[in-house]
């Protein structure tokens, strides 16, 4: 499956983007599916996941009530959708899939390229 993650961009803190991720290759339902995030100079951290069908949810507690996570299987789509937007979440964001799980600890067999979002303060 190829992913093509896109939505990413300038924002100020208290905004809100809407971030996309989509699947082609092969139906989105087959996947677990997560999105991850890079700062400068940090490491790739979790973000949020959501199962084949988009019945179970997981997030990071750094965006636990501000990130929404969920996915259009007739669309091939995944989308994150970002509220209250801080400094801190300035980041490439990249989706990954995976056809035997989902959740902070998978290891993700296929990912997109990212895209960036900058929150200015």
């Amino acid at each position: 499956v190829q992913l093509q993650a896109s939505g990413g961009g300038l924002v100020q803190a208290g905004g809100s983007l809407r971030l996309s991720c989509a699947a082609s290759g092969r139906p989105l339902s087959s996947f677990g599916m997560g999105w991850f995030r890079q700062a400068p100079g940090k490491e790739r951290e979790f973000v949020a996941a959501i199962s084949w069908s988009g019945g179970g949810t997981s997030y990071a507690d750094s965006v636990k009530g501000r990130v929404t996570i969920s996915r259009d299987n007739g669309k091939n789509t995944v989308y994150l959708q970002m509220n209250s937007l801080k400094p801190e979440d300035t980041a490439v964001y990249y989706c990954a899939a995976d056809a035997l799980g989902w959740g902070p600890k998978i290891q993700y067999d296929f990912w997109g390229q990212g895209t960036l979002v900058t929150v200015s303060s």
